[in-house]
């Protein structure tokens, strides 16, 4: 898929003494305290950005969007609990017509792409929030997907291992954390998985990509740009 980047929404236009259009609602889902509220006071600048909520778990943000309000769910990954697709999954069935943009530290472009599967249209690294996060926001609530540009540009070497070589995110994931030495154990930790998971996507990385030797697979790795991602 083409990587999606941010894009600058046009300026609002209309005749002379036309009513201004509703702020965008926005909750605002961030489990750190003094980041929620740094982003409350970003937010707070943006004329056309209204908070309507905030919220430091997953069933609050839920609680928030039975409002009749639709708004965007600014969704930072400590409140998703790690499992940013079934997270998402759970916001996109509680209200279909709410839109989601992640804001998280994590620049991997597979969390990237899981979470854009899983339906959410933006993807925010915290530490460009100040430059990037309303404008993301208002793309979203237009129903535009945006991704932070840094992670974008790393998507295509994501999506040649995906389409090309028919591997999945996860496997991606754990190819990319075998070349770079971890053991089973310890990428089970780092992706939330069982160790035995673990093993059984090693077997198929193996089997799909017709390597045997570590030496290969840090070959392959390397070739696809997937140690940058």
């Amino acid at each position: 898929m083409d990587a999606p980047h941010l894009r600058l929404a046009p300026a609002p236009t209309g005749p002379p003494g036309q009513t201004a259009a509703a702020p965008i609602g926005v909750i605002l889902a961030e489990d750190h305290a003094q980041m929620r509220r740094s982003l409350r006071m970003l937010l707070d600048d943006e004329k056309d950005l209204e908070v309507i909520a905030e919220a430091d778990d997953l069933t609050s943000v839920v609680r928030h969007l039975q409002r009749p309000r639709r708004p965007v769910v600014v969704l930072g990954l400590g409140v998703a609990g790690g499992w940013v697709g079934e997270a998402i999954g759970q916001l996109r069935v509680s209200a279909p017509e709410a839109q989601i943009v992640v804001l998280t530290m994590d620049e991997s472009p597979a969390l990237a792409q899981r979470a854009l599967a899983a339906g959410a249209l933006g993807f925010v690294v915290k530490d460009l929030a100040d430059a990037e996060l309303p404008q993301a926001i208002r793309l979203a609530a237009q129903g535009r997907q945006c991704v932070s540009p840094k992670i974008a540009s790393r998507l295509g070497a994501l999506d040649r291992a995906l389409v090309q070589d028919k591997l999945s995110a996860r496997e991606v994931e754990v190819l990319r954390l075998m070349a770079l030495g971890h053991t089973s154990v310890e990428i089970a930790r780092q992706l939330h998985l069982s160790p035995r998971t673990v093993e059984t996507h090693r077997a198929r990385i193996h089997r799909k990509l017709e390597l045997t030797t570590r030496a290969e697979l840090v070959r392959y790795a390397l070739g696809r740009g997937l140690l940058r991602i």
